[in-house]
């Protein structure tokens, strides 16, 4: 195998190992917000005084 060729391997691994981290970035900023909308939500969602109390009347 010549310089060159050994080369362009050498380029195109670095290339897909630059892409597959970018790749791997998104997907981890993205997980990341959606679970702090998600916690937002849950934190939205919290009564903390529904059913503390019952009225009866008889």
């Amino acid at each position: 195998m010549d310089i060159s060729a050994a080369s362009v391997i050498l380029a195109h691994n670095n290339l897909s190992q630059a892409v597959g981290i970018s790749v791997m970035k998104m997907a981890k900023d993205q997980f990341t917000d959606q679970s702090q909308q998600m916690i937002q939500m849950l934190e939205r969602s919290v009564q903390p005084n529904l059913g503390g109390n019952l009225d009866i009347r008889v």
